[in-house]
C-alpha cells in the first residue's frame, strides 16, 4: 500500500495505491492524520490505484469525512473503480460520500 498526501490548489489530495487492508490501514492512517484537521479545505481521495479496501480502510475514510464536514469541508472520492464502488454500495457508504 502506498499513501501520499499533498496540498494542491488549496485542497488536500490523498492518493491511495494498492490494497488498503487491515495491516496497511495503520500506516495509511498515520499519513492521512492531517486530514482530521482539514481546516476548512476540501479533501480529494484519489482512488485510481486502489485495488481493495477493508473495513478498517472504510473506517478511516468515514473519520476523515466526519472531521471534514465538521470543519465545513467536503470529501470527494475520485476515480473509484467498480469493485471498490461496490463495497461502498454494500456498506451504504455510497450515499454519504461524493464521487467524481
Amino acid at each position: 500500500m502506498n499513501t501520499k498526501l499533498e496540498e494542491i490548489d488549496g485542497k488536500f489530495v490523498a492518493t491511495l495505491v494498492g490494497e488498503l487492508d487491515t495491516l496497511a490501514a495503520v500506516e495509511a492512517e498515520e499519513v492521512l492524520k492531517p486530514l482530521y484537521q482539514s481546516s476548512g479545505k476540501d479533501v480529494i481521495i484519489d482512488c485510481k490505484g486502489l485495488e481493495y479496501i477493508a473495513s478498517s480502510g472504510l473506517r478511516i475514510l468515514l473519520s476523515i469525512l466526519k472531521a471534514a464536514k465538521a470543519a465545513g469541508s467536503k470529501v470527494i472520492m475520485r476515480d473509484v473503480n467498480d469493485d471498490i464502488k461496490n463495497v461502498f454500495k454494500l456498506t451504504g457508504f455510497i450515499t454519504i460520500f461524493e464521487f467524481e
